[in-house]
């Protein structure tokens, strides 16, 4: 697989919940980053998780965006009607040794001997992963990514070097769970996408995202993770902490909004733009 030329970025919500000004904030730098770069932009609706997605916010989000000026690229990709793409990497990964089946609930990898925390709680000791390609497959058993051993290593255009050991630090992580790491890999290979613009909040998940690239033999994106939008709590801004959807009805609502979040990426807008009409 050869690195595309053409810069190609990606916003990419789930829909638990109305856009907040946090998700304003990613989706501005994403934007602009793409733009900048005279790049393609687009626009993902990462809808795996179904027993948390709100009936209707797919539409609502899609709308606030255009509503706020926003101009994507193509259609806009549906993770929910990709069930297929990520049934054949995940197939894939099966037949090359890097995944197998465990029956591992959470309670008895916490009551391991000798397990170790890591960056997302507790680290499977991997105690299915001798199963190889061919033997019966476990009914009810998850599928885990065989972690490589070894330090991954990216740098990062906003939080400098990144360093992780997975195997110590993750350990082999279940590739079907709601969180969609395994989707969300599938899709940027299959989108292209060289540019990854997103929140802090996602930094501790890149090497994985990474691992699971250089096995599907695709070429890893260039990373900037933005600082993440906090309340007066110090909470990160999300349906759990009771964020407010950003404004829609008043055009200078929007522009107030728009400009607070240039300011909040450390950009200087002039002050005639907050109130432009």
């Amino acid at each position: 697989m050869t690195q595309p030329t053409t810069y190609i970025g990606r916003f990419a919500p789930s829909p638990t919940g109305p856009l907040h000004f946090g998700s304003l904030v990613a989706a501005v730098g994403s934007y602009l980053d793409a733009v900048t770069a005279n790049g393609r932009w687009l626009l993902r609706i990462e809808d795996v998780d179904t027993p948390r997605s709100m009936p209707g916010m797919v539409e609502k989000q899609i709308n606030a965006l255009a509503t706020y000026g926003f101009v994507w690229n193509g259609e806009v990709l549906h993770q929910s009607s990709r069930s297929a793409y990520y049934q054949t990497a995940l197939e894939s990964l099966i037949l090359a040794g890097r995944a197998y089946p465990c029956t591992c609930t959470r309670s008895q990898i916490a009551s391991a001997p000798g397990v170790r925390t890591g960056v997302d709680g507790y680290v499977s000791p991997g105690t299915c992963a001798q199963w190889a390609p061919g033997n019966p497959v476990p009914e009810g058993a998850a599928w885990r990514f065989r972690m490589p051993q070894g330090i991954t290593w990216f740098e990062d255009r906003i939080c400098g070097d990144q360093q992780q050991d997975l195997k110590c630090d993750v350990g082999d992580f279940p590739l079907r769970r709601a969180d969609g790491c395994l989707a969300v890999v599938v899709d940027d290979l299959a989108q292209g996408v060289t540019d990854i613009v997103r929140g802090e909040d996602l930094l501790d998940s890149t090497p994985r995202q990474i691992a699971l690239i250089h096995a599907l033999g695709g070429v890893v994106p260039t990373y900037a993770h933005l600082p993440v939008v906090k309340n007066t709590e110090g909470e990160k801004l999300s349906k759990q902490t009771r964020a407010e959807a950003i404004p829609l009805m008043h055009e200078a609502d929007r522009v107030a909004q728009f400009w607070q979040a240039l300011v909040f990426l450390r950009q200087s807008p002039p002050l005639t733009l907050k109130t432009a009409d």
